[in-house]
C-alpha cells in the first residue's frame, strides 16, 4: 500500500492557522500570512502575505487608507507568489468572506493558476455566523482527509457552547431580566458588530441591540447608541488588541451624553481583545463567548479571562 505523502499547508487567514493547530496539523505548516500569530509555535514559518497599506495609526487613518484601496477596486492585501513557489504547498487556506480582514480568494485563485507549480488544492472559507465557522472546520479537515477529527473538534466546541448558553438562560429565567448589549466593532467611524457577535450575545444571556447575525458589521450613529441606552458597552476593534483599543476609548468617552449611558453609569463599559477573539472566527470563538458571558453576567461566570481578554473601562 503506498505511503500518503504529507501534506503542505499554507494558511493565509489567523483563523484557519487555528484551526489547522486545534486539528492537531500544525507540524505540517509550511506557511503563513502576515497576521497568523496564534500558536506561538507558527511565528517563525515564512510570511506569504503583506498589507498594502500602513497598519500603524488611529481606527480613523486605517480607515482611509482601506477605503482608498477599495475605491480604486484593488484587493487591500497581496500575496507573495515567489514564496509560495518556493514553498510548492499542496494545500492553501484563504477566505471570501472580507477582503479588508485578509487576502481574497480572487487573489489567491491568480496565484496558484499562474505561479504556482505545485497546484495546491484551495480551501476557501466563508464565515458568515457561527454555523459556518462550524463547517469551515469540517472543510478544512476534509480537504486534510482528517474528516474525523474534524467532526470529533466540533463536537466539542459546540458541547462547551451549550454548558454556557444553558447556564445564561437559566440565570436570565431567574431574574427575568436580559441585559442589553451593544458591541462596537470600530471606533472611527462607529460601527456596530455582525456576523456570529449577536449570536455570542444571544447565547451569553444578552439582548443584541445592533447588527444582524449573518450579515456584515454595519455603520452606526452615536445617537443611535444614546437612544437605545445598552446596559453593556464592549469595544472591540477588529484587528486591535486591548492596549490599542484603550488609546482610542477617549474618542467615544467625549461623545455627548456618554456619562449618563446606563452603562457608564453602571460600571459596564469593557474593552475586548478583537484581534486574538471576537473577531477571528476559528475555535477560539468558544473563548471568546466565554468572555462575552463574564462581561454580560459578571456575578454568575469565572473563566479567569479579566484582565487579558477583557478589561473594565473607566476614563
Amino acid at each position: 500500500m503506498p505511503t500518503r505523502t504529507a501534506p503542505r499547508i499554507v494558511s493565509l487567514i489567523a483563523s484557519s492557522t487555528e484551526i489547522v493547530h486545534a486539528l492537531g496539523m500544525s507540524e505540517y505548516m509550511v506557511g503563513r500570512s502576515h497576521e497568523c500569530d496564534y500558536p506561538q509555535s507558527i511565528k517563525n514559518l515564512p510570511i506569504c502575505t503583506g498589507p498594502k497599506f500602513q497598519t500603524d495609526g488611529s481606527s480613523y487613518e486605517i480607515d482611509q487608507r482601506v477605503k482608498a484601496i477599495v475605491q480604486e477596486s484593488l484587493s487591500v492585501y497581496k500575496v507573495y507568489a515567489e514564496v509560495l513557489e518556493e514553498l510548492k504547498p499542496s494545500h492553501i487556506i484563504t477566505q471570501a468572506q472580507c477582503e479588508v480582514c485578509a487576502v481574497s480568494l480572487k487573489d489567491v485563485e491568480d496565484a496558484a493558476c499562474h505561479l504556482i507549480s505545485s497546484q495546491p488544492q484551495i480551501v476557501s472559507l466563508q464565515p458568515d455566523c457561527l454555523e459556518d465557522i462550524w463547517t469551515d472546520i469540517g472543510k478544512v479537515a476534509q480537504a486534510l482527509t482528517i474528516s474525523e477529527q474534524g467532526e470529533t473538534l466540533i463536537a466539542t466546541l459546540r458541547q462547551r457552547i451549550a454548558k454556557i448558553e444553558k447556564q445564561a438562560s437559566e440565570i436570565v429565567s431567574k431574574s427575568n431580566h436580559k441585559p442589553t448589549v451593544a458591541v462596537v466593532e470600530w471606533i472611527e467611524p462607529l460601527m456596530a458588530a455582525g456576523n456570529w457577535m449577536p449570536e455570542l450575545v444571544e447565547l451569553a444571556g444578552g439582548e443584541n441591540l445592533f447588527g444582524i447575525a449573518g450579515k456584515h458589521s454595519p455603520w452606526m450613529e452615536w445617537k443611535e447608541l444614546v437612544e437605545k441606552d445598552p446596559d453593556v458597552i464592549i469595544v472591540t476593534p477588529c484587528g486591535f488588541d486591548n492596549e490599542r483599543t484603550m488609546k482610542e476609548m477617549h474618542l467615544i468617552a467625549q461623545q455627548p451624553g456618554y456619562d449618563q449611558l446606563k452603562a457608564v453609569k453602571n460600571n459596564r463599559v469593557y474593552v475586548a481583545d478583537g484581534n486574538q477573539y471576537f473577531n477571528r472566527p476559528g475555535p477560539r470563538v468558544v473563548e471568546s463567548l466565554e468572555m462575552m458571558a463574564e462581561m454580560i453576567h459578571p456575578e454568575s461566570f469565572n473563566f479567569g479571562h479579566e484582565g487579558a481578554g477583557w478589561i473594565l473601562y473607566k476614563h
